[in-house]
């Protein structure tokens, strides 16, 4: 039987910040951890579930000056790591302040990392990587749907990961809902992250404009002809009123963070222009917002 995992109701004033690194082994978590302590987190890597509200108490003490904790927890724990959504289940019952961190992949991107290291999967025994892959991405599926935050690092640098977690993570003020606005194409692949997917193809393509076409979403003149189409025009006017009704609605939820994809097919002209005029109309209603055009420089 797993022992209790808090034993005393804590103030909020003692309360340490919790994360909780989880995900598909490696789709980042080594390196997610690092950033995580150059942010100032004590981080534990590997902790068996059961030992969470464990380490919370000893963070929680009057003096221990641990006050943003982060552990990894990942299938590595073998069994043990069946005991991670219980965990949870009970750490949330308590009032306990928590954010799950989960790392993803797709599996052609996490089968060339583990061929370019020249490791075996965790879960992959005497089988295929892929195997193992198949395996991992089963057994943490609801993990993932009910994780705070979703990053997909299938397409993002080290750098970029980086970034992505300074925005998230970075000790802040704002305590409310972060906004992540990616845009992408279709033709590179829908981002898995991503809460909330817009496709813009209805719009006239720059593309078959000749003088447009090897400019961006980024530049004037692709702009002015996107945002010069009466369907754009309508779109924003519209949209802006369902994001009104939905960020509070999300806020009262207690989501933390929020990711809208906006594609077009290459990802370089339509869904780069409305992504900038999204991501505008939601700094004025006082949010974060970060803006990462995923493909705009893919051919």
């Amino acid at each position: 039987m797993s022992e209790p995992i808090v034993r005393e109701t804590l103030e909020p004033a003692q309360s340490p910040e919790l994360v909780i690194i989880t995900g598909m082994s490696g789709a980042g978590r080594t390196t997610t951890a690092k950033v995580l302590e150059d942010l100032d987190f004590f981080v534990i890597d590997n902790l068996p579930p059961t030992l969470i509200g464990r380490v919370f108490e000893l963070a929680a003490r009057p003096g221990a000056a641990l006050g943003r904790i982060a552990l990894v927890v990942d299938v590595r724990g073998r069994r043990l790591f069946g005991d991670l959504r219980a965990t949870l289940e009970e750490l949330r019952r308590r009032g306990i302040p928590l954010r799950v961190l989960f790392l993803d992949a797709s599996d052609e991107a996490l089968l060339a990392r583990f061929t370019e290291a020249r490791r075996t999967h965790p879960l992959a025994g005497e089988d295929r990587v892929a195997d193992g892959v198949a395996r991992e991405r089963e057994l943490l599926r609801d993990l993932r749907a009910e994780a705070d935050l979703v990053i997909d690092t299938t397409n993002v640098t080290v750098h970029g990961l980086r970034d992505r977690l300074v925005d998230a993570f970075a000790a802040s003020d704002h305590q409310g809902l972060a906004v992540h606005v990616v845009t992408f194409g279709f033709k590179h692949g829908t981002p898995r992250d991503a809460d909330l997917v817009l496709d813009v193809r209805f719009l006239p393509n720059p593309h078959w404009v000749e003088a447009l076409r090897p400019h961006t979403g980024l530049d004037a003149p692709v702009r002015e002809y996107v945002l010069g189409q009466d369907t754009a025009t309508e779109f924003l006017e519209r949209l802006s009123g369902l994001l009104d009704l939905m960020i509070p609605a999300f806020q009262d939820e207690g989501k933390r963070y929020l990711t809208i994809g906006i594609g077009c097919t290459g990802g370089k002209h339509r869904s780069v222009v409305l992504g900038e005029e999204v991501a505008e109309r939601i700094r004025g209603l006082g949010l974060p917002v970060q803006v990462d055009h995923r493909d705009h420089l893919e051919e």
